[in-house]
């Protein structure tokens, strides 16, 4: 069996683990950044990067650490590649090379949304390929059909903000605090769904895509006019990105052939109103609901190194040449969606 280090540092989050190709997770160390970044209310890219930089190190050795392991046991050392701020993703991928380099072993250049769409197999060894994957985190927001390692079938994106970035808006316009998405749900349990009148954006609109600038917009005018608990209008606005969650997934799967499985993952996936939904449209269409838990959702090292030990299995490494990528689509033959500001 082999064993992957993983190194992560596309956000905010810097995080080394170790992962044996039977699922199980040897070691896995994270440290935040909320600290750094809680005053300017959200992710500022270059305290970020600096952060990884002092960061990175001691989590590896961490790591190791808890495993009881050196690098000598390794089998193979996987980064984060991209996509994410280039600065942190820099980081974690030098730091790999260098790893490499001085250990020769191989290097494995993960996609951050690979990641995501492999970790429910780490926990879930009877998910088998094909699945359908609603990634839903701060920067994307997208369908998947995911057929197997590196192979997948963009079925619907975002048009202009990801769901996870709306959610992070909304709680600094309503003072919530950071990181946003945990914040707006707390707020929102104290709240009243049907209070604030928001719009579902595309919602039967006759195209598989997602939209939630409008949204977020909406919810600065109603919070502008003073006549709304906050509570109220965070419990209307989760309710708000549910049904058009629900709506464009019902779009999708009404035009294409059945799966056995739907999945969910993405920091957005540890929302609990989310998850509900996801468990009933499943039950209700036939289909396995497949979901992490709440740790493996948002951004961490296990799911790169699963990524990487995946991939290893299927003998694909890369070069100390490959370059950091700040855009990098899982699907880069999808057809363009419209929209300047597209999350591929």
């Amino acid at each position: 069996m082999a064993i992957i280090l993983g190194l992560e540092s596309s956000c905010d989050e810097t995080a080394a683990a170790i992962v044996r190709s039977d699922r199980t997770i040897l070691a896995h160390a994270l440290a935040g950044q909320e600290d750094h970044h809680r005053a300017f209310g959200g992710v500022v890219p270059e305290i970020a990067a600096r952060a990884h930089a002092e960061l990175m190190t001691p989590l590896v050795q961490a790591a190791l650490a808890d495993a009881g392991m050196t690098l000598d046991d390794i089998d193979a050392i996987a980064a984060t590649a991209g996509p994410g701020l280039i600065g942190g993703v820099m980081v974690g991928l030098v730091t790999a090379k260098a790893l490499a380099m001085a250990t020769g072993k191989p290097l494995i250049a993960v996609n951050h949304l690979e990641g995501h769409a492999l970790s429910p197999r780490l926990v879930d060894a009877d998910l088998a390929f094909p699945y359908l994957l609603l990634l839903v985190s701060g920067g994307h927001c997208q369908l998947l059909r995911v057929n197997g390692v590196g192979d997948y079938n963009r079925l619907a994106t975002t048009i202009d903000d990801a769901v996870g970035e709306a959610f992070d808006k909304t709680a600094k316009i309503l003072g919530l605090g950071f990181p946003g998405g945990p914040a707006v749900e707390r707020a929102a349990a104290n709240g009243n769904a049907g209070a604030v009148p928001l719009p579902r954006p595309l919602k039967g609109a006759d195209e598989p895509h997602f939209s939630f600038a409008g949204l977020k917009s909406a919810v600065l005018r109603a919070h502008e006019t003073g006549q709304y608990r906050v509570e109220d209008i965070a419990a209307s606005f989760q309710q708000a990105v549910v049904d058009c969650l629900l709506d464009r997934l019902r779009y999708s799967v009404d035009r294409m052939e059945s799966l056995p499985a739907l999945v969910v993952a993405g920091g957005v996936a540890a929302n609990e109103a989310i998850r509900t939904m996801l468990a009933d449209f499943a039950t209700a269409r036939g289909m396995r609901f497949v979901a992490p838990p709440l740790w493996l959702c948002t951004d961490n090292g296990a799911m790169i190194a699963w990524a990487g030990a995946e991939r290893f299995a299927a003998g694909l490494t890369d070069g100390l040449d490959f370059v950091a990528r700040p855009r990098w689509p899982l699907d880069p033959n999808a057809a363009p969606a419209r929209g300047a500001g597209v999350k591929a």
